[in-house]
């Protein structure tokens, strides 16, 4: 696949114990964008955050948070990523969604 030096990226702030279709919501937005066949993606999990609740998600072994912030990040072309979004909207019922432009400098694969 050729992604261009302009492209999209998709960040979603969600928790850990969110779900979609009895799965970790993370797990089922990366499979559902494999299944669009977006460029790809990456699941990221915090160690320490907090949302709109103010909340704080720790991942200190004496503070252990069952629900640790995950961000999940998908870079493709925004005509792509657009494809995504209506599951997003549908399955994100708590978290943030971004969108912002971006430059890709290498894009390699085999």
């Amino acid at each position: 696949m050729h992604l261009p030096e302009q492209a999209t990226l998709l960040r979603v702030f969600i928790g850990e114990s969110d779900k979609a279709d009895g799965k970790p919501l993370y797990e089922a937005i990366v499979l559902k964008a494999r299944e669009l066949n977006l460029a790809g993606a990456t699941v990221l999990r915090g160690v320490l955050g907090f949302g709109a609740d103010s909340r704080l998600h720790s991942a200190k072994l004496l503070d252990l948070s069952e629900d640790m912030p995950m961000v999940v990040e998908i870079v493709d072309t925004e005509e792509n990523i657009r494809k995504l979004l209506p599951y997003i909207d549908t399955h994100v019922t708590e978290g943030l969604v971004t969108l912002e432009k971006m430059r890709v400098i290498k894009y390699r694969h085999s």
